[in-house]
Order: C-alpha cells, then sequence, then structure tokens
C-alpha cells in the first residue's frame, strides 16, 4: 500500500461510502443485510459466520471454540480481503453495506484477550469504512443461538459494549439502529446516509 493511497482512504473516509453495519450477536443484522439487498443495495456477506461454517466442514482448527487465536486472524484477514476485493471492483459513488467489519475481529481480540499485531492496527487506522457505522442494539426478543452462534444474552450484551469502545476508539461514529421491523430498521439507514 502506498504512502498516497493511504492518506487518500484517510481524507476521503466521511464521503466513502462502505457502511460496516454492526453489532452483537442475534441482533438482525443479517436479517438487515438481505432487506437492503432486497431493495437493490450492494451488500458484502459477514466472514466470520462463513469461516466457522468452513472450518466445520472441514473439522478445522479456526473456530472461536478451538483456536481462538487463529480464528481471530483469519476473520480479520478475510475481512480485509473482502474490504479490498469490493473496492476494487466497484464504483466507489455507490453505497456498500458491510456485515459486519474487520474490526469486529480486533473486537473478539479484546474480548478474548489475544494481542494484535503493528499490521492489524495499522490496516484498521488507514483502511476505512465510511465515519457513520450503524450498530444494532441487543434485543432480547429475537435473540436465539445456532450452529455458529453459541454465546449466551449476557455474552451478546458484552460482545455490543465492546464493539462500542472498539468503533470509538478507532474514530467511528456510531449510529444506534432502531428496534423496530426490518423494512423500518432499512428505512432508517437509507435515510440517514440519504440525508448526509
Amino acid at each position: 500500500m502506498t504512502k498516497t493511497f493511504i492518506l487518500t482512504l484517510k481524507r476521503s473516509r466521511d464521503h466513502y461510502p462502505f457502511y460496516a453495519i454492526t453489532g452483537g450477536p442475534g441482533v438482525g443484522k443479517t436479517t438487515l443485510l438481505d432487506e437492503l439487498r432486497n431493495r437493490g443495495m450492494i451488500t458484502v456477506p459477514e466472514v466470520a459466520r462463513e469461516l466457522i461454517k468452513e472450518q466445520q466442514e472441514v473439522d478445522g482448527e479456526a473456530l472461536p471454540w478451538r483456536n481462538k487465536r487463529m480464528y481471530m486472524e483469519m476473520m480479520f484477514q478475510r475481512s480485509v480481503e473482502s474490504f479490498e476485493k469490493t473496492r476494487i471492483s466497484l464504483d466507489e459513488r455507490s453505497p456498500v453495506f458491510f456485515d459486519r467489519g474487520f474490526l469486529d475481529a480486533l473486537c473478539y481480540a479484546a474480548l478474548e484477550g489475544i494481542p494484535i499485531d503493528l499490521e492489524m492496527k495499522t490496516l484498521a487506522e488507514t483502511l476505512r469504512y465510511n465515519t457513520n457505522v450503524f450498530i444494532l442494539p441487543p434485543w432480547k426478543d429475537i435473540y436465539q443461538t445456532d450452529a455458529q452462534r453459541k454465546q449466551d444474552w449476557n455474552e451478546a450484551v458484552f460482545t455490543y459494549n465492546k464493539m462500542i469502545q472498539t468503533y470509538r476508539g478507532y474514530q467511528y461514529d456510531l449510529i444506534e439502529v432502531p428496534k423496530a421491523s426490518v423494512e423500518e430498521r432499512a428505512d432508517f439507514i437509507l435515510g440517514h446516509i440519504k440525508g448526509n
């Protein structure tokens, strides 16, 4: 990555149309991304869930209940690759919505006490989503576990709070998406980006 490219990313982040949608587990992120995609928006699927499915299929080690460090490193690497691939292949004026971002991997590292290396920190500081990040709050009425999501409710709430800390630590502004129908949530997000 050239120095000029990094400076361009830093300066343009306020207007860069790459929007991360984040939050703890089981808060409706993927359902919301599906709704945005059904409305013709460009969406990028969650890396972590796909990584877990893949590792389960091959009885791999990069799972949060087997090798947390390997899981975090692969999640971060694939999230960065997804960001870069999207940046290269798409028109930078069209909004793109990411189901989680690479900072979610760093949040996971903080939750698990896994140190992050200088390269990860540097990438997180230079590759930038739009300054406005949409965060979905814990919502007990819709929360459920499954084969890839094994955290209990208290862990889900703790993760949400750590997400706030992580994204703010990297100078993002968090916009809380209200607990509402998926249609209302999509309207909220689209209305917000249209107004900015």
